[in-house]
């Protein structure tokens, strides 16, 4: 069985006796002595790469991509016939530390206080609004509303964070019910949980039901003073309506680790909204295990046994 994977990344593939490694350039087209390559692990590959893979590797019959959301490899156009997994839990950890990092560099004001150090200002307005009772809850975890949305593996490593420091946290996914010892609602409940929300995490997948989700209905349903993060997918974001609600001030902050366009164009009026962090899609950027994900599945292969993470089609 002839195995490639990737260049972006080193691996420990365990081959066994009848397997054949092969490292491809993860930005270019396949060689043609590939083509007969059953299994395809993917990581941080061009989408040319990506399509060039699922029209020329003809006997590929699986496809294992590193990322935790699969959007990319789901769009190059592999045959109903090729089982397509994710790399969900392998980013939970980053991914989970760079959302609590954004939360709280916009909820205590970095980005103010990183203009005024530039600036070689003492920043007081900051201090001002942390000592005023009537804004200082503005300022602090302990005691917020934090609704995440989309609340998968990565909510279940970042909610007891946010708990540690006070927070009341609330997730929303597709079903109600109880997870990991946190209430999650329904997307039909999601208006009423908005409207009582100091921070909103969002780490929804790129599906044609969530394009542009965060749109300016849902940013209408949050109170003025509330944070907006995302760590999922930036074609789950209206940008227009985004921007245009940081600059009426009807949405205190917001922090954006991803983009509908990446790289994000140097004319983008994100760069300039007020109250925005921009972080270039680095929350997870490397894997955590992804051998032990790639030997355990084909292992399972081999044996035909079920594979992790199989993203239903």
């Amino acid at each position: 069985m002839k195995i490639l994977v990737p260049s972006t990344i080193a691996l420990d593939v365990q081959a066994g006796p009848d397997d054949e490694v092969v490292v491809y350039d993860a930005a270019a087209p396949f060689r043609p002595e590939d083509a007969d390559a059953e299994v395809l692990v993917v990581w941080a590959s061009s989408a040319e790469n990506l399509a060039d893979a699922a029209a020329r590797l003809g006997r590929v019959r699986w496809v294992q991509t590193l990322a935790a959301g699969p959007d990319a490899v789901l769009a190059a156009g592999f045959g109903p016939d090729v089982t397509i997994t994710s790399g969900r839990s392998l980013h939970d950890g980053p991914v989970a530390e760079h959302a609590l990092a954004l939360v709280l560099a916009c909820v205590r004001r970095l980005d103010a206080l990183g203009a005024a150090q530039r600036e070689h200002r003492w920043d007081l307005a900051v201090n001002r609004g942390q000592s005023d009772p009537a804004t200082a809850a503005l300022y602090t975890l302990d005691g917020a509303r934090v609704t995440i949305w989309g609340f998968g593996s990565i909510a279940a490593r970042l909610a007891p964070l946010l708990a540690a420091l006070g927070a009341h946290v609330t997730g929303v996914a597709g079903t109600r019910g109880e997870r990991h010892g946190f209430p999650v609602v329904s997307d039909d409940d999601l208006p009423d949980v908005l409207a009582t929300t100091d921070v909103l995490i969002s780490l929804l997948p790129a599906l044609a039901t969530t394009r542009h989700a965060f749109d300016a209905a849902r940013i209408g349903q949050l109170p003025d003073h509330a944070v907006f993060v995302n760590v999922g997918r930036g074609a789950t974001v209206d940008e227009d309506a985004l921007v245009a609600a940081l600059r009426d001030g009807r949405l205190g902050a917001a922090a954006l680790d991803v983009t509908e366009t990446e790289p994000l164009p140097a004319t983008s009026p994100l760069w300039d909204a007020p109250r925005l962090l921009i972080t270039p899609h680095v929350a997870g950027n490397r894997p955590q295990r992804a051998s032990d994900l790639v030997n355990a599945n084909l292992d399972a292969l081999r044996t035909g046994r079920p594979l992790r993470n199989v993203v239903p089609r």
